[in-house]
């Protein structure tokens, strides 16, 4: 009995159920903010990402390398480093940045690196063939693929694009750094006014959880509706 009561006074230090819960509204709050940075970031990244991919594989050197440096680049820099280059570097130039389209902006340049590799990867994966007879019906090349290497690819991609975004959802935790007012931000500020770290931390933690569950659940259904058209 004396041991369970132990048990339940470090249970309580290490998770104060009561502030979490008073505190939970407050942290929701912040939700919007994660979703937005992430979901234009991706959206750039995707953007980039695609012309990144076919620069890569292309056959003239002044796009190749480029595009190789420039995912070279990115896949060796901290995307924390980038966050302060784009917020706290760029108005040295005179460029200012708001924290909320520094952060978005140093995130879909970085993620944009990793998608065109997936991007290149899906792409060549689609086999020689499928151009050869594009080409005999005297399609062109942007037709082509539209129309019959992109719907193949994109089946290829999404397993690999969706875990870019799942990181992407995990890393907006970095912009509390650059002060957007994002959910760990506001677990951040809880914590200092209450001295409880952990309950912060844990709370926040089980907040991404539910959310990284929910887009794994539509990369389900997205995987699930490419596949009726193979």
């Amino acid at each position: 009995m004396f041991d369970f009561q132990i048990d339940v006074v470090q249970l309580k230090k290490l998770f104060d159920w009561q502030l979490a819960w008073e505190s939970l509204p407050f942290l929701l709050e912040g939700i919007p903010a994660t979703l937005s940075v992430s979901f234009i970031g991706m959206a750039l990244g995707l953007l980039l990402g695609f012309f990144l991919a076919l620069a890569r594989g292309s056959n003239r050197i002044i796009l190749r390398w480029p595009a190789r440096m420039y995912i070279s680049f990115m896949r060796g820099t901290p995307i924390l480093v980038f966050l302060f280059i784009l917020y706290s570097g760029l108005p040295v130039v005179g460029i200012e940045l708001s924290a909320f389209l520094a952060a978005s902006t140093a995130f879909g340049l970085n993620s944009a690196a990793y998608i065109a590799e997936i991007n290149r990867s899906s792409l060549n994966s689609v086999s020689n063939g499928q151009w050869e007879s594009a080409k005999a019906l005297n399609m062109g090349y942007w037709q082509t693929m539209r129309k019959v290497i992109l719907p193949q690819a994109i089946r290829i991609a999404i397993p690999p694009l969706t875990n870019v975004y799942l990181d992407l959802v995990k890393a907006t935790s970095l912009a509390a750094v650059i002060t957007v007012p994002e959910l760990f931000q506001k677990a951040q500020i809880v914590a200092g006014r209450t001295y409880d770290s952990m309950t912060m931390y844990i709370l926040v933690a089980l907040i991404y959880w539910p959310i990284c569950v929910l887009i794994s659940f539509m990369q389900d259904r997205m995987e699930k509706r490419y596949s009726r058209f193979i």
